[in-house]
C-alpha cells in the first residue's frame, strides 16, 4: 500500500519515524501551500533533500557554508557550470580548494536543514515513492534520522511558542523609546542587526523576512528576542486598514517620527560595525 496522505493527519515526526523503523528506500515528496520538498532515504537513512526551486548545486551549498569565497564561487560557476556535483567535488578536492570532509559536512548541513524546516509545516499533501532516488549526478549521504527527529521535535515546540507570541507576520515593528538604553551595550548577532536595519512602521515582519531571506521560524526567533529585550514593540503596518474587530494583542499604533532619535542612534551603531 502506497504511503500518502495529508500532514494534518500524519505529521513529519510520524513520517520520519515510520521511514526510520521500516528502513524505507525512496523519496518523500511533500507539497505544501507555498513550496514542494523532496527528501530521499536509503534503508531508513537520510540521503538527500531539496526544497522547491532553491539552488542546491554543490557550488552554491559550499558558498553558503562559507567553504569557498565569493571569487571562487563565481569562477566555479563560470568555468564548471556544466559539471555534475560529483565531478565538481572531485575537481575541487584534487585542486586542493577544499577537502572531502568540507563537502560532506556542507551537504549534511544542507540536507538536515531542509528536513528541519519541514517540521513547521502543518498543511500539505505527501507521498512516498518507493525505490526512487535522486539523479546520479547528485551526492548522496547516509545520515541517521534519530537525532534529526529529536531536534526537529524541539524546533516544533519552539515554533508553536513563537506562533503564540507572534501570531502574524503581517504586522510591523517600531523601536521603543527608552532614554536610558545604552546601545553600545546591546550585543546583537549579524542576523539581528540585519533585521534591525529594516525596522520601520511601513515594513511588515513578512516583508523584512523576504528582504533578509529568512524563513518564518528564523524571523520569528529574532523578533521574539528583540521584543524580550525591550528594543521593539509590535504595531499595525502604517497605512494598513484598521481591523474591524479590535486589534492584535500587544500591537499599538505609532507616529513614524515618534522614535526618530532611537532609530538614528541604531543606524549609526549599525554603520559602525
Amino acid at each position: 500500500m502506497a504511503l500518502k496522505g495529508n500532514l494534518r493527519d500524519f505529521t513529519i515526526t510520524q513520517l520520519l519515524n515510520l521511514i526510520n523503523l521500516a528502513r524505507k528506500t525512496g523519496t518523500l515528496i511533500i507539497e505544501g501551500p507555498n513550496d514542494t520538498a523532496w527528501v530521499s532515504f536509503r534503508e531508513g537513512k537520510l540521503a538527500y533533500a531539496k526544497m522547491g526551486k532553491e539552488d542546491n548545486s554543490l557550488s552554491t551549498i559550499l558558498y553558503r557554508a562559507k567553504k569557498i569565497s565569493q571569487a571562487q564561487y563565481k569562477m566555479i560557476r563560470a568555468r564548471a557550470g556544466n559539471m555534475s556535483d560529483k565531478e565538481l567535488g572531485l575537481l575541487l578536492i584534487n585542486a586542493n580548494y577544499i577537502t572531502q570532509e568540507d563537502i560532506l559536512t556542507s551537504l549534511q548541513t544542507e540536507y538536515i536543514g531542509v528536513v528541519h524546516r519541514l517540521f513547521t509545516w502543518v498543511e500539505g499533501l505527501f507521498r512516498f515513492e518507493n525505490g526512487i532516488l535522486p539523479p546520479d549526478d547528485k551526492i548522496t549521504l547516509r545520515i541517521s534520522l534519530e537525532n534529526i527527529i529529536i531536534e526537529g521535535t524541539r524546533r516544533l515546540r519552539e515554533w508553536e511558542q513563537l506562533q503564540d507570541e507572534i501570531p502574524s507576520l503581517e504586522i510591523a515593528l517600531k523601536f521603543t523609546d527608552r532614554p536610558g538604553t545604552n546601545l553600545r551595550n546591546v550585543n546583537l548577532s549579524v542576523e539581528e542587526w540585519r533585521v534591525v536595519s529594516y525596522i520601520n512602521p511601513k515594513n511588515s515582519i513578512r516583508r523584512i523576512a523576504n528582504t533578509t531571506k529568512m524563513n518564518d521560524l528564523e524571523i520569528r526567533r529574532i523578533v521574539y528576542g528583540l521584543l524580550q529585550a525591550g528594543l521593539v514593540e509590535m504595531v499595525r503596518v502604517e497605512g494598513a486598514p484598521v481591523p474591524k474587530r479590535g486589534k492584535i494583542a500587544g500591537v499599538t499604533t505609532t507616529d513614524p517620527e515618534e522614535q526618530k532619535s532611537l532609530v538614528n542612534r541604531l543606524i549609526n551603531r549599525i554603520r559602525s560595525i
